[in-house]
């Protein structure tokens, strides 16, 4: 990737994410998740939903204490956090948003997790000469990195992981017969002004070519139909305070840009998907169950605190 991408990508960032994080707070979950949640019942709370979420995630990623955990693209550390907290990983968080740096910085004060939860405003292709980790997730970040981008991020990520270590990409995907509308268009200048959607089977192919092994795929499209519905319910019923934060046209924006991503995902014209894949080593085994059993259980407990690590 070139420094004018670089350059691109943190605009793009700075653009969308450090606008407010009071204004996020007013219709994201109290562990300020932004990216699909998985509810288990259609009737499932947004917060209940994203914890599972945060769990799906460590649970395919097969967490287990001591390993070294990147969070590529971290958000407000919920994931980074969650993951230390609940699984006893070195667990490490990179962002391009200050504003989520800061926030992610004194939750893991308040957390008393500085010894083993780090988020930094960093960008992860200068974390290639560093030591590799055991387990990296990329969540909500695919979008964001550009089609034409793809080889190199996932040569990047593959570089990033030691061998026998497991990469899960989770991002929005569109269909084979999706064409760019005046929504998309609207939500690229005013929103993500660096997004591109891809299918899910291009996104894998691509994955091999860096020498993935493809572990797991999995769709959940109407998960985020839903995640987005709430999201707006839930910023339609702050609107005063929203306005009073960020004004009318920000507002009026971000609600229909929720709006429309639920419709969209609701009429299957855009998906959801996360793909697992491996780095495969002849001397080191991947950590893979034989089953689906241990991740979807809803009565296990999660696996670091089952098998006795916290």
């Amino acid at each position: 990737m070139t420094p004018d991408r670089r350059t691109l990508d943190k605009n793009a960032i700075h653009h969308h994410y450090d606008l407010s994080n009071e204004f996020y707070a007013l219709f994201l979950d109290p562990q300020m998740v932004y990216t699909c949640a998985y509810y288990r019942t259609p009737d499932t709370s947004l917060a209940e939903a994203q914890r599972d979420k945060l769990d799906l995630v460590c649970r395919k990623l097969r967490l287990r204490s001591g390993e070294r955990y990147l969070d590529i693209g971290c958000g407000w550390g919920s994931l980074a956090i969650w993951a230390a907290k609940h699984y006893g990983v070195q667990a490490l968080g990179v962002t391009l948003a200050q504003e989520q740096v800061k926030y992610a910085q004194e939750w893991i004060a308040r957390e008393g997790l500085q010894n083993v939860c780090r988020v930094e405003h960093r960008d992860y292709r200068d974390l290639v000469s560093e030591e590799s980790h055991d387990k990296i997730s990329a969540i909500g970040i695919i979008e964001h990195v550009g089609i034409a981008n793809y080889r190199a991020f996932f040569d990047e990520v593959y570089g990033l992981l030691r061998p026998g270590g497991l990469f899960l990409n989770h991002g929005i995907t569109r269909n084979h017969y999706w064409t760019r509308t005046p929504q998309w268009d609207f939500l690229v200048e005013h929103v993500f002004p660096n997004a591109e959607l891809d299918t899910v089977s291009h996104i894998s192919s691509v994955m091999e070519q860096s020498l993935f092994e493809i572990a797991d795929v999995e769709g959940l499209r109407e998960h985020y139909a839903l995640t987005c519905r709430h999201w707006a319910e839930r910023l339609r019923a702050n609107q005063d305070t929203a306005i009073a934060l960020v004004g009318e046209r920000k507002y009026r924006t971000w609600l229909l840009y929720l709006t429309s991503a639920s419709v969209g995902f609701e009429e299957a014209s855009i998906g959801l998907h996360q793909i697992l894949g491996a780095k495969r080593s002849a001397s080191v085994g991947v950590p893979l169950p034989t089953t689906r059993e241990s991740i979807y259980v809803e009565t296990a407990e999660p696996l670091a605190r089952a098998s006795g690590m916290r």
